[in-house]
């Protein structure tokens, strides 16, 4: 069974995103690219309240951090990303595709 992440941010807009996936080589629009291995699902946006939310589905935690520690971390740094206000893990006990 996949592990469901959230992660908000404070202060990050679309723009940020954008430039952290060019850094990454990912299009998130078309989905082409160069996803880490371990991803299941990502999708990103805004909530109601303005903090911009990333959720995932991976294989494992550990494929995460992996992705963390090579790539992600070091791009968010890169383009001035603040941490994060929230990082939820979430063990899943269900996950459909209908």
């Amino acid at each position: 069974m996949p592990a469901g992440l959230i992660i908000e941010f404070e202060g990050v807009d679309q723009s940020h995103y954008d430039a952290v996936n060019e850094k990454l080589g990912l299009n998130a629009a078309t989905g082409e690219g160069d996803w880490p291995n371990g991803l299941v699902q990502h999708s990103a946006g805004h909530t109601d309240d303005g903090k911009f939310t990333v959720v995932e589905l991976w294989d494992t935690p550990e494929h995460q951090a992996a992705f963390m520690d090579s790539r992600l971390g070091p791009a968010l740094a890169e383009v001035g990303v603040p941490e994060p206000t929230r990082i939820t893990w979430i063990e899943l006990v269900a996950h459909h595709n209908p």
